[in-house]
């Protein structure tokens, strides 16, 4: 496709910008349109997915058909399965009527099924069908139906992850991604940032009827290095609140005035790792919340590697510990070690100081192994015995492996209070209104009501 037939299929669908990447999707869309493939278009929420799909549709066989526009994360799951494929009279409670569902009504035409990684487990095996054989059964009924529907879907999740959790049919994911189509975030998009807010501000002056705003060179520079975690929706709703509460201004908009209309960002969970090889040190709280938290895990995660390489090493015990003293050194950096006839000549214990105390060196002979000095001399745990000798063979780890599934356990249960905290100030920031809240977050507005549920939130 050559550049002139790109410009026309952007001014025939509101599409405003002339970034490569943004360019290639668009040609990608208008080479896969002549065909009946199914495609999957990826790219952040907000970023104009939907506009793509309708780029394929119009420009097909189907487009006298019908399509329709279907967001997968905001049907319950409970009906999404009727409103897909239909139902019989009678088949669940509420089921007065027989019904026709989308691929049925759809026939000969393009749906388009947005956020689709929020499909459940079942609805995805009956989607599969369809694409496979073009069949459906309607809830309630055994009688197969034929459907002719192509199938465009969308996502702001990486859906290779979700496959990896269990959360997405590995199969479904190689049927729908048979041609991918990328759209780029709009922090990406370098000066088109400049040609939407310009769009959208003289959109919104002809609405109102008042002044087209204009902005100072410094506060374009802002505007463009500002990263839009919302995308051109966020900067839609930026442009309209500048439009109207900055209308009485007879000056251009500087950086300070701009920038009293752009929120502190901070990055989506999902992006920490990204986000933190990108910006150095420049961590938000929540950032360094989570790594600490990811390294406890790590350290103990080796700790538990170690100890089971010096159970089936035939090495001396001594040199084994000795590689790995930066280990322990950074888990507990009060250790000694201490040498115990429980072990064997020659074998070493690192054992942890706690609150200043340090445990004896002790021989099993000497010492019964339930007296054991009183926990309080030990913080909230008393010493921990690594090592037990049977024949003189080292070979249990029972305790050792219940001391890391507790650290394991109090990891969960301190990122699940991280969560809760991050959906609470994310629904005060946003007076309450869980779609602003989902958004800030990266996440669904589905995904956002279930976290509320889950944790108990009062909204109020």
């Amino acid at each position: 496709m050559n550049q002139q037939e790109i410009q026309s299929v952007k001014q025939r669908f509101g599409i405003i910008g002339n970034a490569p990447a943004l360019n290639y999707a668009i040609n990608v869309a208008m080479q896969v349109a002549a065909t009946d493939l199914t495609v999957l278009i990826t790219g952040e929420s907000g970023s104009g997915k939907e506009s793509f799909s309708k780029i394929i549709h119009s420009l097909s066989a189907r487009k006298h058909g019908q399509f329709i526009a279907i967001n997968c994360g905001a049907i319950p799951e409970g009906t999404i399965d009727s409103e897909l494929f239909g139902h019989e009279k009678g088949s669940f409670t509420g089921a007065v009527d027989s019904r026709k569902g989308y691929f049925e009504t759809t026939n000969g035409g393009t749906i388009f099924l947005d956020e689709i990684g929020e499909m459940p487990l079942g609805t995805q095996a009956r989607l599969l069908r369809v694409l496979e054989n073009g069949e459906f059964i309607r809830v309630g009924s055994s009688k197969t139906q034929k459907t002719d529907v192509r199938v465009v879907a969308a996502t702001n999740v990486n859906l290779m992850d979700a496959v990896e959790k269990g959360k997405f049919r590995e199969d479904l994911y190689y049927r729908l991604n048979t041609v991918p189509i990328f759209v780029p975030p709009l922090r990406e998009r370098g000066t088109d940032i400049e040609l939407l807010f310009r769009k959208f501000t003289t959109d919104f002056a002809e609405r109102y009827r008042i002044k087209p705003l204009q902005l100072t060179e410094g506060a374009k520079q802002t505007l463009v290095g500002f990263p839009f975690p919302g995308n051109i929706r966020q900067l839609k709703n930026i442009a309209e609140q500048i439009s109207i509460l900055e209308s009485e201004q007879n000056k251009p908009i500087d950086t300070e005035t701009l920038a009293k209309y752009l929120p502190q960002w901070q990055a989506p969970t999902q992006s920490l790792a990204l986000f933190s090889s990108t910006h150095g040190d420049n961590f938000s709280e929540r950032e360094l919340l989570y790594k600490v938290l990811f390294d406890m895990r790590r350290d103990v995660n080796d700790l538990k590697k170690l100890v089971r390489d010096v159970l089936g090493s035939e090495q001396d015990s001594r040199q084994i510990l000795n590689n790995h003293k930066d280990l322990f050194d950074s888990i507990a950096p009060d250790a000694e070690p201490r040498q115990s006839s429980d072990m064997g000549t020659g074998a070493t214990r690192f054992l942890p100081a706690i609150n200043g105390a340090r445990p004896e060196t002790h021989s099993r002979s000497a010492v019964p192994r339930d007296a054991v000095p009183p926990s309080e001399n030990y913080g909230h745990h008393p010493p921990v015995q690594l090592f037990d000798e049977v024949d003189g063979d080292i070979n249990d780890m029972t305790e050792v492996e219940d001391v890391t599934h507790e650290t394991e356990e109090d990891d969960s249960l301190s990122l699940e209070r991280q969560e809760k905290e991050m959906i609470l100030k994310a629904l005060r920031r946003n007076n309450n209104k869980r779609k602003y809240a989902a958004q800030a977050l990266g996440i669904s507005e589905r995904t956002l009501y279930r976290k509320i549920k889950q944790y108990e939130i009062d909204e109020e």
